[in-house]
């Protein structure tokens, strides 16, 4: 199917409203690791059981990303988003007024499944901008779920200690609520891309794995940076509660608050994306993710030095990471806008797999080896993600975004009568 210009019918201050509801409904996936302390007391629980709670809201988000976020490419996004929505409502509700552990784990684990809504808001969106506005509003979007992400841990501790570990849930449930009505009044309505089956659907996110070169481009370059960033940010918590630094669970909830820079820099990322294109936006990713591993080298000193270096070199994993997900997304967003959802599914899908293997691979380097393993081991994730650039042509490769745009401003396809034939992302009047 050639490729044509969507339409560019998101309006200015609608994609402020898409950014709100991806931080608000990507929170409800994050603040449960908050409250475990407060339901193991409530509940009277192991410290292991409540955490498992967080554990299955996480899994359930990942489910949920592989298997309903493909939907947005078969459904009508609207009336999808706004069932979703319903859906996590319910089930925040169910979990705030659960009696025992049982309930509130199985509510738990929808809530995850159900609050995927900022992965098909991100397709949505880059389907219905022009091509030199995608960039910037991928950037607004992805600075509204980092702001979510950061600022759930907070609301779930601050809330949960004044008024209870049911009351962040029972405030997300009403938020949600509101959330769905406004989204249902404010989105526009789209044709759905295709008419595959769900199997079919399914089947051909993974295909596309292996068919769309700028997927696994995209892929590649997450994974990598990705995977070091989650290594640092296990291991980090491991090093400010040990013997070094003594301190306890909360000056690691101060230093997350470090990566609020990120959520500032994500729209400049977009207007740099449509400016010098999505390659070299990486590149620079990638150099931050470096200096980033040099920096937090100094973490292993202790004291004021030690906690400073510490900042500095998270801030920038912080920003290679969010920086270079605007840069990846722009990418896989300028292809066939009928694929876009099952694009996002693939990318996120192996996103979360790279995330869970440098947590892991994090812990393992520290346990053994200490902090300098752990920083030995987040420069070489990142530097494998130079292969991914110089295998793609790196530098030879169009200096800013026009390559991508003038395939998307390729001129549509008209029918024999002569007549422009409707894109898969024509909107209803």
């Amino acid at each position: 199917m050639p490729r044509t210009t969507p339409p560019a019918a998101l309006g200015r201050g609608l994609p402020f409203v898409m950014a709100l509801a991806c931080g608000v409904t990507v929170a409800n996936a994050y603040f449960p690791q908050a409250i475990t302390p407060l339901i193991a007391r409530s509940l009277n629980v192991s410290d292991g059981t409540a955490t498992t709670l967080a554990t299955l809201t996480q899994l359930g988000y990942a489910a949920g990303i592989f298997l309903l976020v493909p939907l947005g490419d078969r459904l009508p996004r609207r009336p999808l988003i706004t069932v979703l929505l319903a859906v996590t409502s319910l089930a925040l509700l169910a979990a705030g007024l659960a009696p025992g552990t049982g309930l509130l784990l199985a509510a738990g684990t929808l809530v995850g499944l159900a609050t995927v809504v900022p992965q098909i808001l991100l397709p949505m969106a880059a389907g219905l901008v022009a091509p030199e506005r995608r960039g910037r509003v991928i950037g607004t979007l992805q600075a509204g779920l980092i702001g979510g992400i950061l600022l759930a841990r907070a609301f779930g501790g601050v809330v949960g200690e004044h008024l209870g570990w049911r009351a962040p849930y029972l405030v997300a449930a009403v938020l949600t609520a509101l959330l769905a009505v406004a989204l249902g009044a404010a989105l526009p309505t789209t044709v759905p891309a295709v008419r595959d089956g769900y199997p079919a659907l399914l089947a051909n996110t993974l295909r596309m794995l292996r068919t769309e070169k700028e997927l696994r481009r995209s892929v590649l370059f997450q994974v990598t940076v990705f995977g070091g960033f989650s290594a640092a940010w296990t291991a980090v918590a491991l090093l400010i509660t040990g013997p070094r630094y003594g301190m306890g669970t909360q000056a690691v909830g101060v230093l997350a608050l470090v990566g609020a820079g990120s959520m500032f820099l994500a729209p400049s990322a977009g207007k740099w994306v449509d400016r010098y294109g999505a390659d070299r936006l990486n590149l620079w990713c990638v150099a931050a993710g470096l200096a980033a591993a040099g920096v937090l080298v100094a973490g292993s000193l202790g004291g004021v030095a030690g906690i400073t270096a510490l900042a500095g070199g998270l801030l920038l994993i912080d920003v290679a990471v969010q920086c270079g997900q605007v840069a990846n997304q722009a990418r896989i967003f300028a292809l066939r806008p009928e694929i876009h959802s099952r694009l996002n599914t693939g990318y996120m899908t192996c996103s979360f797999l790279g995330a869970s293997a440098g947590s892991w691979l994090g812990t393992l380097a520290y346990t053994l080896f200490g902090w300098w393993a752990v920083c030995a081991l987040i420069a070489l994730t990142v530097a494998s993600a130079l292969v991914t650039y110089l295998a793609g042509g790196g530098g030879r490769r169009a200096a800013g975004a026009g390559e991508e745009n003038a395939i998307e401003s390729a001129p549509p396809a008209r029918s024999r009568g002569g007549k422009q034939r409707p894109t898969s992302a024509a909107l209803h009047p």
